[in-house]
């Protein structure tokens, strides 16, 4: 498999945006990976990187050349898992880029439910916003995206779809606690720290106020759930959250709940259920391990449905 090694050294070089840099990370000569990827491109009739006096650049058809190496990388990915399944080893590596909505509970709780069945198996996790997940899903960065109102794309596969509703988190005994359901007018004059406007659930928010007319009392914005969560504690301010990753809970007994904070869900008539999706590249076949674990979070995630 020596030609796997040639389109590694393609592939870091294009990622390093220096033949120097991708050396050091390959720990070889830099010599070494550049007459490699001259012999390359004679052999294709064509320069793959536009070499410059800071590093070198793709060119059209390096472009290409990348994405065909991509693709054969994770298809050497689906292959030694299957080798390693058949040998009853149950090794391998499962890649996902997920919202902050699963990061805090869901996820983790999924992957450790996973790894009690499927020890040697081990996970890249990558949080980030729709828009990041999906050009990590394209880049063939990672095997699996779980995230919240997905823009298009046609190379997408959806797996599942599940609508989530937005909630508001608060101390256990602020006012509104006593409530089972909010409306939107409801938080209006009390202190909030909302997420940035990259985040999905940020956007469906704005969009409500609008419609509605409400103005919130905005203190404290991040793009950190963790500090948002740390500021309703100690702040004893609202904030709001996809219902998957807020710990709805209603009495503020639950253990694996924010200690101090509750969730009560907002109105669908002032904000509409948004989409939670969990889906893979069409045409891509996924390594075992990633088509295991996908199943079990279909799974689990169609259990609270019900």
């Amino acid at each position: 498999m020596r030609h796997l090694r040639l389109l590694r050294y393609v592939d870091e070089v294009a990622r390093a945006g220096s033949i120097r840099k991708a050396a050091e990370r390959l720990a070889v000569t830099a010599s070494a990976v550049n007459r490699r990827i001259m012999d390359l491109e004679e052999e294709l009739g064509a320069a793959l990187f536009e070499r410059k006096p800071r590093g070198v650049r793709l060119t059209a058809a390096g472009e290409v050349f990348v994405r065909y190496v991509r693709e054969q990388a994770a298809d050497v990915e689906r292959m030694k898992s299957q080798i390693e399944d058949l040998r009853g080893l149950k090794r391998g590596a499962v890649s996902i880029a997920c919202s902050q909505a699963l990061a805090y509970d869901f996820l983790p709780r999924e992957i450790a439910t996973y790894r009690t069945r499927h020890p040697y198996v081990t996970f890249d996790v990558r949080v980030a916003d729709h828009d990041q997940a999906m050009a990590l899903l394209e880049a063939y960065e990672v095997d699996l995206v779980a995230v919240y109102r997905p823009s298009f794309h046609a190379s997408f596969r959806p797996l599942m779809t599940v609508e989530q509703r937005l909630v508001v988190l608060m101390p256990a005994d602020h006012p509104l606690a006593t409530q089972t359901t909010l409306r939107l007018r409801d938080c209006a004059g009390h202190p909030c720290a909302l997420a940035d406007r990259s985040l999905g659930g940020r956007q469906l928010l704005d969009t409500a106020c609008a419609r509605t007319g409400v103005a919130l009392r905005v203190v404290a914005e991040s793009n950190s759930f963790e500090m948002l969560r740390g500021l309703v504690r100690r702040d004893r301010v609202l904030s709001f959250q996809v219902e998957i990753g807020a710990d709805l809970d209603t009495d503020g007994a639950d253990p694996g709940a924010t200690p101090g904070v509750v969730a009560r869900p907002l109105d669908p008539r002032d904000v509409p259920t948004a989409a939670l999706v969990v889906g893979q590249l069409r045409n891509r076949n996924l390594p075992i391990p990633a088509a295991v674990f996908v199943e079990q979070l279909v799974r689990a995630i169609d259990a609270m449905r019900t």
